[in-house]
């Protein structure tokens, strides 16, 4: 028999093995875990512009980010980041290299950013997003990226513009993700 959390037969215990509380059924002992959520997105390149949306949800409605979001079950990273881009701009993608791997604790999340190109020119917002742009490297608004993560594709990425054979990148010097030092 399978529960859900928070009914009444579940209480916080350290299940046998473990070393923190979780929640676990009083009944059958099963463990119900919760992990870090997953993060695809990808820096979509057009000539030499970047690919922006302006976010039509909260969190920072209005502000922009790239194409990002949960990854769904049953697909891979890049399957994802693939399937952000068209749910948000509209876009079909050249999937490239991983660029980073991003630790934001704090929000438990664990982000899986790629370099990519735009298979064709078009685009559109799509319901998550109240527009879309592309961008050339001065003339993005770099005041009102939503996330750091954000910032921190963007830096990244024009490291490596132009190449395909990088090591990838993880969080910047000093940025852990954390509200307060760990």
């Amino acid at each position: 028999m399978r529960h859900l959390p928070g009914g009444e037969n579940f209480s916080q215990q350290v299940p046998a093995g473990d070393d923190r509380e979780r929640m676990v059924c009083d009944e059958c002992g099963w463990v119900h875990y919760v992990n870090p959520k997953i993060v695809v997105g990808a820096v979509c390149r057009h000539g030499d512009k970047v690919l922006l949306c302006r976010r039509a949800i909260e969190p920072r409605r209005g502000f922009w980010t790239i194409p990002a979001g949960f990854m769904e079950e049953r697909e891979t990273s890049a399957e994802g980041a693939a399937r952000e881009a068209w749910e948000e701009a509209g876009v079909e993608l050249r999937m490239g290299p991983l660029l980073a791997v991003y630790n934001i604790p704090r929000i438990s999340q664990v982000q899986l950013i790629y370099k990519a190109e735009l298979a064709a020119p078009g685009f559109e917002a799509g319901p998550e997003s109240l527009e879309v742009a592309l961008f050339d490297f001065d003339e993005i608004p770099w005041d009102e990226l939503a996330f750091p993560s954000v910032r921190w594709a963007l830096d990244q990425v024009r490291e490596v513009w132009d190449r395909d054979d990088f090591a990838t990148f993880g969080n910047p010097p000093g940025e852990t993700g954390r509200m307060t030092p760990p």
